[in-house]
C-alpha cells in the first residue's frame, strides 16, 4: 500500500483537495474519462461531509493491488437508506441530492459505512497495467449477439 495523501479537511481545503486527488490519480496512470469520474466521485464524498456531516471530515487516497482508492470520513448523523442503497434517485429539476447517485454510477466501487456516529465513503478504480487487466480486458472484448441464428451464439 502507498499512501498518496492523508488530511483533514473543512470547506476552505475542497478546491485544493480536488486539485491534488486529480495530480496523484494521473500520476498513478488514470486519464479522462476514468480520471475524471474518480475526481468528481471524490469532489462529492468530500463535499458531503462538509455539507452534511458537520462541516469537516478526513480524508486518504492510497494505492493498493492496481487499484487507487479514497476514504472520505466525517462525524454527521448518518445517510438515510435509500440515499445509500440506491432506492432514491434524484429528482430532475431538484437544485441537489445528486452526490451518492453520482458516485455510485462514476467509480468502480463504491462503499458506504454510515450510522448515528458519522459516514465513510470508500470509492475504488482500478488502474491501467493493474494486477486483474489481462481479465479485464478480455472480458470487454466478449459480445453477445442477440436476434440471430442459431440463438445463443456468442462471439468474441
Amino acid at each position: 500500500m502507498r499512501t498518496l495523501m492523508a488530511q483533514p479537511f473543512t470547506l476552505d481545503d475542497v478546491t485544493r483537495l480536488r486539485r491534488g486527488v486529480a495530480e496523484c490519480a494521473r500520476s498513478c496512470g488514470l486519464s479522462s474519462p476514468r480520471l475524471d469520474d474518480f475526481v468528481l466521485a471524490v469532489h462529492e464524498s468530500v463535499v458531503n461531509a462538509v455539507e452534511h456531516g458537520g462541516g469537516h471530515g478526513y480524508f486518504k487516497l492510497w494505492t493498493v493491488n492496481g487499484v487507487i482508492r479514497s476514504e472520505t470520513s466525517d462525524e454527521g448523523a448518518g445517510i438515510p437508506n435509500g440515499y445509500v442503497n440506491g432506492s432514491i434517485s434524484p429528482l430532475d429539476l431538484a437544485q441537489g441530492g445528486r452526490g451518492i447517485y453520482l458516485i455510485r454510477r462514476l467509480c468502480d466501487t463504491a462503499d458506504f459505512d454510515t450510522g448515528p456516529e458519522g459516514t465513510t465513503v470508500l470509492l475504488t478504480m482500478r488502474l491501467p497495467g493493474g494486477p486483474d487487466r489481462a481479465a479485464h480486458e478480455v472480458m470487454k472484448r466478449i459480445r453477445v449477439m442477440a436476434g440471430c441464428r442459431p440463438f445463443g451464439r456468442f462471439t468474441a
